[in-house]
């Protein structure tokens, strides 16, 4: 079954909700958002959902990155959003997830 067939208005805005939430200088992976809406292997429908969130309104989708804390590639405002919420990295691309992570809404 392809994502087409599984992306509906009330599955985006599930998603969207969750990163709605996201604190400011806190971050989540796509995976802990498909988990917190019971859809655990849907991590990369995250990603694609967030790709379109610009037709659903203003999200703070640059708060969510890979499970390894990697920055979305070609999403360059990303990182000087994040730094502008005094996230910290672990090198150029990568947030520290140990000290950034947002674990409160598991």
């Amino acid at each position: 079954m392809g994502a087409g067939k599984i992306l509906t208005d009330e599955l985006i805005y599930e998603i969207l909700s969750v990163v709605e939430e996201i604190p400011e200088g806190k971050v989540v992976s796509y995976g802990q958002i498909a988990r917190l809406i019971g859809r655990e292997k849907n991590a990369r429908l995250v990603g694609r959902v967030l790709s379109i969130s610009e037709y659903y309104g203003q999200y703070p989708c640059h708060r969510v990155v890979n499970h390894a804390g990697r920055l979305a590639p070609g999403f360059l405002e990303q990182k000087a959003l994040l730094l502008a919420e005094h996230v910290e990295f672990k090198d150029d691309v990568h947030v520290d997830m140990q000290k950034c992570r947002w674990d409160d809404f598991e």
